[in-house]
């Protein structure tokens, strides 16, 4: 997970299996959170693809796949970013390592 400023949050996971992944989309504290994602979020959108290797994607991969081949979620109030399904970046430094902010 990674925290940006304005309240911005990156998540990534790594499941064996698509159905692994579905039940725990649905259920216990994500499920809950994810109901209230329209009313919380003016911007939101997912990915979701299957790789040989078990290594994790870098941030940048992953925000290129989110541009190319993601989705919107829905939202209640949705921002200009978000109908046009632009959103900034993650702010990764020189090395690829992660800039908290």
């Amino acid at each position: 997970m990674l925290r940006e400023r304005r309240n911005t949050f990156w998540t990534g996971t790594l499941w064996t299996s698509e159905a692994a992944m579905k039940k725990f989309m649905i259920s216990g504290v994500h499920g809950k959170a994810m109901r209230k994602l329209a009313t919380w979020c003016d911007e939101a959108a997912v990915v979701h693809w299957t790789q040989e290797s078990p290594a994790l994607p870098s941030w940048p991969e992953a925000y290129q796949r989110l541009q190319k081949d993601g989705r919107r979620s829905k939202v209640n109030h949705p921002s200009a970013g978000h109908l046009a399904h632009e959103f900034p970046a993650p702010q990764v430094d020189r090395t690829g390592d992660l800039v908290f902010k």
